[in-house]
């Protein structure tokens, strides 16, 4: 899974994490928890705030 699955990402987020609400979650753990993510695999640097937003707004709508 790399930063571009933000779909794929905030299915497994809303899973891993069901008692987070995702509009209260800071970017710097949203990113910390998709990189821990098993299946995820991808660099770091290759991530930035509008994937973050885009991951965050597809979890709120996952959650939804």
């Amino acid at each position: 899974m790399k930063w571009t699955d933000v779909q794929e990402i905030a299915i497994q987020l809303s899973e891993a994490y069901p008692e987070v609400d995702p509009l209260k979650i800071n970017f710097v753990d949203l990113m910390k928890w998709t990189m821990a993510l098993p299946e995820f695999d991808d660099d770091p640097k290759h991530c930035g705030e509008r994937i973050l937003e885009g991951i965050q707004q597809a979890w709120i709508e996952e959650v939804a």
